[in-house]
């Protein structure tokens, strides 16, 4: 693993099922606790973007409904309601450590349209600029298949190329990445380091995570492969105790880190 000293601009990405209950409630501790971090590791000089999930299960429980498979449409709406419901708590909770935050809701037509996308980096830079933390999401509410991502593991690497970032970390509900499933295999391996993301790697993805969340192992792997193709390196952490970013930044290893391929000169 790289210095640590290196990673000045990092991005963060936390999954639904990191930042909720199983109730689809959101699990205001560990969001408290991800806030302190992040502000903390601002203060210390680094620049800091998240990029947060979770807006569709807000909005289910800020409704009162119960979890369930819902159809395109209700799933767009909820999602107005539940980045409403986000954006309020991150703000009021940075807002306690003398941050202010910015919001950026994006869909992947933002990267495939080169206008757009230079847009799209001088707002980010800016943002950085002026001291904010820009949190992001995809604009679920208008996204449709065309422009989705398939999901903030995808987003987090794109955001991190458009931040031109140091680091991408994905904050998970697993250790890292497994040589097997650990939840059906206790004897399975933690990878503390991925030098290649070749099929022997790809392999080891399992299927997909908890009924709240669009992801798995899989597409962490392929937001891995996105961003270390840009010269950017990943970490998967499990992101149950946020202050597990401390390790990080102390030096000490965690989860599974994905190197980025050195460059053979000619």
């Amino acid at each position: 693993m790289e210095q640590n000293e290196n990673f000045r601009r990092v991005v963060v990405k936390i999954g639904t099922s990191t930042l909720t209950y199983p109730s689809g409630k959101l699990n205001i501790r560990r969001i408290e606790t991800l806030v302190r971090v992040l502000s903390d590791m601002r203060n210390a000089g680094r620049e800091v973007v998240l990029v947060s999930s979770g807006a569709v299960s807000a909005g289910t429980s800020r409704l009162g409904l119960e979890i369930t498979d819902r159809t395109t449409e209700e799933k767009q709406a909820l999602a107005a309601v539940g980045q409403c419901e986000i954006m309020r708590l991150y703000e009021r909770l940075f807002a306690n450590y003398g941050h202010t935050v910015g919001q950026i809701l994006v869909t992947k037509d933002v990267v495939d349209d080169e206008n757009r996308l230079k847009l799209a980096k001088s707002t980010f830079a800016t943002l950085i600029g002026f001291g904010c933390i820009p949190i992001v999401n995809e604009n679920d509410s208008v996204s449709y298949e065309g422009i989705k991502f398939g999901g903030n593991d995808t987003l987090s690497a794109y955001v991190a190329m458009i931040c031109d970032a140091d680091l991408l970390i994905n904050l998970s509900d697993i250790d890292g990445l497994y040589d097997s499933d650990p939840r059906k295999n206790k004897n399975a391996r933690l990878i503390e380091t991925v030098a290649e993301i070749n099929d022997e790697i790809m392999a080891c993805a399992g299927g997909v995570g908890t009924n709240r969340g669009t992801g798995g192992m899989i597409t962490k792997l392929k937001a891995a492969k996105i961003a270390t193709a840009a010269g950017i390196p990943m970490m998967i952490l499990n992101g149950r105790d946020p202050r597990i970013l401390y390790n990080v930044f102390d030096g000490e290893h965690a989860g599974t880190y994905f190197a980025v391929k050195e460059k053979v000169e000619a």
